[in-house]
């Protein structure tokens, strides 16, 4: 009985990890290290505690967002009509075992405190300033699922507002109790490329997103105006990061993170010559969906890297 009860626990704690989609949250790891980077060019002096909750507060709302998607796609019976990709879908991981439901909401709960539980520490440390970006933080990891994808414009900005604004800004302001045009610029080029990550990836799951009652872009204006979206907020991440830079609001070595965003103009040509009607196959639809991911992630990180190096060298 004993040995029946472990493995049920052991079971029931590698499908919460699988619902955690922890592979998802480098993205999160390099928005707050831009919020630092800009942080250390403003020449402040790192606080490491206020950094490492920063790190660990975004962290955990990241996956509170995930589990409790997951939950909730569990519950409407969405995860059992996507089909699934490494980019979407889900992870399938209450299909295969529906025990572990209520594991992951309570897991889910757990995170939301956690998350209040180090706002009210900022609160308490820096003062009311950082009070909006808690609120706004919790009311999109809580709205999501259910109200936030019925919204189709306000579906697309959510998850770039969230990361780009929220995070990098929220970051910056913490470790320096301003606010600063370099965190502002850094954070809309981050905006506009998480908005890109979560648009395609409801490409494959617009059929099925549907029939729960979900209306993102994809389902209220089809994916030929889709992709024209997503090309734009590509544009329009590179025209905020070379502006800030000629204008010297980022430093003149972060011309370097415009590099990686043509992963994402090579993940649009992919997509506009495999689109025939309302169909993209599913070989070029993966290829652009790594090509999506991986502008979104490496351009953060090469944009911090850029900053900090710059950093150096202006410290120097």
């Amino acid at each position: 009985m004993d040995n029946l009860t472990n493995k049920s626990i052991m079971v029931n704690v590698r499908t919460l990890i699988k619902t955690m989609r922890l592979s998802f949250l480098t993205l999160t790891l390099f928005c707050v290290l831009v919020g630092f980077a800009t942080a250390v060019y403003a020449g402040t002096e790192i606080n490491w505690l206020s950094f490492s909750l920063c790190l660990i507060g975004a962290l955990i709302a990241h996956i509170a967002v995930n589990t409790l998607n997951e939950y909730q796609d569990f519950q409407s019976g969405l995860d059992f009509k996507t089909d699934k990709t490494p980019f979407s879908g889900g992870s399938g991981g209450l299909v295969e075992n529906p025990n572990a439901a209520s594991l992951v909401l309570n897991f889910t709960y757990l995170c939301i405190a956690l998350v209040i539980f180090i706002g009210l520490y900022f609160i308490a440390t820096t003062g009311l300033g950082i009070l909006p970006f808690g609120l706004i933080g919790i009311v999109i990891i809580i709205t999501y699922t259910r109200y936030i994808n019925t919204q189709a414009w306000l579906c697309l900005f959510a998850p770039g507002f969230a990361f780009g604004l929220l995070i990098v800004v929220a970051t910056d302001y913490i470790l320096t109790l301003n606010y600063s045009l370099s965190a502002l610029a850094s954070g809309v080029v981050c905006l506009f490329l998480v908005s890109n990550v979560l648009l395609l990836s409801q490409f494959p799951d617009a059929n099925a997103d549907k029939t729960v009652g979900r209306k993102h872009i994809v389902i209220a204006y089809g994916k030929k105006f889709s992709l024209s979206v997503y090309l734009i907020f590509t544009i329009f991440a590179g025209i905020t990061l070379i502006l800030s830079c000629f204008y010297d609001v980022l430093p003149k070595l972060a011309y370097l993170a415009l590099i990686p965003m043509l992963a994402g103009v090579e993940a649009w040509r992919t997509l506009s010559k495999s689109l025939v009607g309302s169909k993209i196959a599913n070989q070029p639809m993966n290829k652009a969906l790594a090509l999506n991911v991986i502008a979104a992630n490496v351009t953060p990180l090469l944009l911090s890297i850029c900053i900090l190096v710059a950093s150096t060298s202006q410290s120097s």
